[in-house]
């Protein structure tokens, strides 16, 4: 089931001979769920053909929890009086923390 997108995303790939770059905001919509090796993201924008666009992104579970690490490592980046960013990334911690535990 997709959800809208909460806030916004950018993605950029970068080619030897080719760049992308995309914005994905509130009238777009995403999935993430784990499957047997990682988790699998999708964010699309629907539209007509000329606006619509899709990225799929699979993450395997070592390299997720390496990203997790890498990201507790920079959270000092994150100014101190950002209390909502703070609290929105805490709460969902949490609730993947309680997730694990219980099933």
């Amino acid at each position: 089931m997709s959800r809208p997108v909460p806030d916004k995303a950018e993605i950029a790939l970068e080619y030897p001979d080719k760049f992308y770059v995309g914005t994905f905001e509130h009238s777009s919509r995403f999935e993430a769920h784990l499957d047997g090796s990682g988790v699998a993201l999708v964010l699309h924008h629907p539209g007509p053909a000329d606006e619509r666009k899709s990225v799929h992104l699979h993450i395997n579970f070592g390299l997720l929890a390496g990203i997790l690490h890498e990201l507790a490592t920079s959270v000092a980046a994150l100014p101190k009086d950002d209390i909502a960013h703070r609290e929105q990334l805490a709460d969902a911690l949490d609730a993947l923390r309680r997730a694990l535990r219980n099933t």
